[in-house]
């Protein structure tokens, strides 16, 4: 159907998602972390969107339990959550249990207090976070 006839159906011009920022920033909150970081580069429109911690949050809450609200805001927000430790995970797991979570959630907060603290560089326990070949 041509687009003119399309139009006049509905009475007007057709919707497209870039018109509605809260439905499109409800759709990137579906997506996994690696699609959310290919979207970011289709338009500046959807890079923003990406950038909010409200989308990132949604991807961490499928994986660790929203009680820990106030620690992640506090070192840094869920996007670098998400990048730091349940990306990690995901990438070696199936699925990830929720002790190796709660694990790299602590280290997490560990490596992110020792950078607070300034007293030098961390001597951050992230490493654990790294597969080990035996």
């Amino acid at each position: 159907m041509p687009a003119a006839s399309r139009n006049s159906i509905g009475g007007g011009r057709g919707f497209g998602i870039n018109d509605d920022v809260d439905i499109l920033t409800e759709v990137l909150k579906r997506l996994d972390g690696r699609s959310v970081c290919v979207a970011a580069c289709v338009c500046r429109q959807w890079s923003s969107i990406a950038r909010k911690d409200s989308v990132w949050e949604e991807l961490c809450f499928r994986h660790v339990s929203p009680g820990v609200r106030p620690v992640v805001v506090a070192l840094g927000g869920y996007k670098r959550l998400y990048m730091v430790c349940v990306r990690p995970l995901l990438k070696r797991m199936t699925l990830a249990r929720p002790d190796e979570v709660q694990l790299s959630l602590s280290l997490f907060c560990v490596h992110y207090y020792e950078t607070l603290a300034g007293s030098g560089p961390p001597s951050s326990l992230m490493f654990l976070c790294n597969p080990v070949n035996v």
